[in-house]
């Protein structure tokens, strides 16, 4: 028979351990509790960080920054929130602002790269190119294979002239051989050290790398014309004004009017200037009308000539081009006196350019002046001292001149 006294000791050690089940499932209950408040904390805060960054696309800045705040106000140690927030006030124009934002994400994450991406565009915004440089470099250290943060780098060393480190940095980036815009900026660095050619094998590499980035495209263009090398430079053209969108640029028609000129295709290139001045736009166009004018010279239509050079005078009246096409235009016509009053109107518009003097010096030997005429081709020469041709022009006009020593100022 059980001991009676022993029950309630019994009952007494079922119920404490009862009791302690239900302590222990308590607490439990509150940790799952805060645990899933703060999972759905973040659920909301990265919800509106997504609002955010659609308002951001968008363009609706207001909204992008209410929602982005609102991301901070739940969750204020999100890094990529105040990145965005540093994004915004940005393209709001408010630096100081943006720049509290980033350096925030910094702390918060001192690898994130884009972080000292927006960081170095806030300094470079506020003309601290050094600081922003070493901005990108950070940006460039903890994501070597995002081509933009190198780029970003190497164009703040250029900025700070220093263009040898420039092209040592773009180097030695991983991907520096195989990517477009990496290859493009040394491209771009080549045009600045005037080594067109250099230039050109750059910006063909990034085209291969890249065949449809017209940005490119247009980089090959001015470089092979820089470089002289007209035949490709047309036949680049010729490529990117196929394009859907781009045969109605002007630029583009000019710059192949151009190429056309220099391969001696002058019928070719006058009817794509007559095409520009015909149309509303283009009947404004200076550069256009004197293109018309140079290309209906070498095909010997005069008459287009003489048009031409009326409409730049009118269009520019303090600009020379105009009164060299009338003195190329009386030349033709053997009205050499013309000719001559022309070419020193348009030398008192423009006293430096040196073509204007070898002009000059021309029509003054035809109308019998050696004199006069060495000494504007002398000029020319010492404007322009590496110039072969003025050179041998000079060496030609001495044989006519009727001076021993040194040239007379009358005939």
């Amino acid at each position: 028979m059980m001991n009676k006294r022993i029950l309630p000791v019994v009952i007494s050690a079922a119920t404490l351990l009862s009791l302690a089940g239900c302590s222990g499932q308590g607490n439990y209950t509150r940790e799952g509790v805060s645990m899933a408040k703060e999972r759905m904390s973040f659920l909301k805060s990265a919800t509106e960080w997504e609002l955010a960054r659609q308002a951001f696309l968008a363009g609706d800045l207001e909204k992008a920054l209410r929602k982005v705040d609102t991301s901070l106000e739940i969750n204020d140690t999100v890094v990529k929130s105040h990145v965005l927030k540093g994004r915004i006030l940005i393209e709001m124009g408010d630096l100081g602002n943006a720049l509290h934002s980033l350096q925030t994400a910094t702390a918060l994450n001192p690898e994130e790269p884009d972080a000292h991406y927006y960081l170095g565009i806030v300094f470079e915004r506020i003309n601290e190119p050094d600081s922003a440089r070493e901005h990108f470099e950070m940006a460039c250290d903890f994501d070597d294979y995002n081509p933009v943060y190198a780029v970003a780098a190497a164009e703040m060393m250029l900025d700070l002239d220093r263009i040898e480190e420039a092209k040592m940095y773009l180097n030695s980036i991983p991907m520096s051989e195989n990517n477009a815009g990496i290859r493009q900026t040394l491209g771009h660095i080549a045009l600045i050290e005037q080594d067109p050619e250099l230039a050109v094998d750059y910006f063909l590499q990034a085209r291969l790398l890249a065949p449809d980035d017209e940005g490119i495209a247009e980089n090959l263009i001015h470089a092979q014309i820089q470089a002289g090398d007209w035949r490709d430079a047309e036949k680049s053209i010729s490529h990117l004004l196929k394009k859907p969108g781009n045969e109605t640029r002007e630029d583009l028609k000019v710059l192949h009017a151009k190429a056309l000129m220099n391969t001696g295709r002058a019928v070719e290139a006058r009817s794509i200037y007559q095409s520009i001045v015909s149309q509303d736009e283009g009947r404004s166009d200076v550069e256009s009308w004197i293109g018309l004018a140079n290309s209906s010279m070498m095909i010997g239509d005069l008459r287009t000539v003489r048009k031409a050079a009326t409409r730049v005078v009118s269009l520019a009246p303090e600009s020379h081009e105009g009164y060299m096409l009338y003195a190329m235009y009386h030349r033709e016509n053997e009205d050499h006196r013309s000719a001559l009053k022309s070419i020193l109107s348009a030398i008192d518009k423009n006293p430096s350019d040196p073509v204007l003097y070898a002009l000059c010096g021309v029509i003054q030997r035809d109308l019998g002046m050696p004199n006069k005429a060495l000494m504007s081709i002398t000029h020319a020469s010492e404007l322009d001292p590496t110039n072969a041709q003025y050179a041998r022009m000079r060496t030609e006009f001495t044989r006519g001149a009727t001076f021993a020593s040194s040239p007379s100022t009358t005939e």
